[in-house]
């Protein structure tokens, strides 16, 4: 009786998500947007991501939602990147591995034993 509940919400959950990729790579055809294109490849990888899609799947359908975008002069609009926020961290992080690799070159690994004559 479990397993039979767990099936039906795992395939109401799958069923889903697959409506919602259906629903945007549609959606994007007929209406080609780099706004649709973004939700379409994000309902793929969606998929993927949650077991639905194969990974190579998604891959070709993004594709040749791709090849659609290009033939309709449709542009993806470029990920927002904050390359300010993220590289003071990094200078950060960067000086405390240099300090524990000083350490652990300090300790040597034992020597090997040589072989008993036989």
């Amino acid at each position: 009786m479990k397993r039979a509940k767990q099936t039906v919400k795992r395939r109401e959950r799958n069923v889903s998500v697959k409506r919602d990729v259906k629903e945007a790579v549609k959606a994007f055809i007929a209406k080609p947007t780099a706004a649709a294109l973004s939700k379409a490849q994000s309902e793929l990888d969606t998929a993927v991501k949650k077991g639905l899609l194969n990974k190579n799947t998604a891959a070709r359908r993004k594709a040749n939602l791709s090849k659609a975008a290009k033939a309709a002069d449709v542009k993806l609009a470029p990920a927002k990147k904050t390359t300010a926020a993220k590289a003071a961290p990094k200078a950060a992080a960067a000086k405390k591995p240099a300090a524990k690799s000083a350490t652990t070159t300090a300790k040597k690994a034992p020597a090997k034993k040589p072989a008993a004559k036989k």
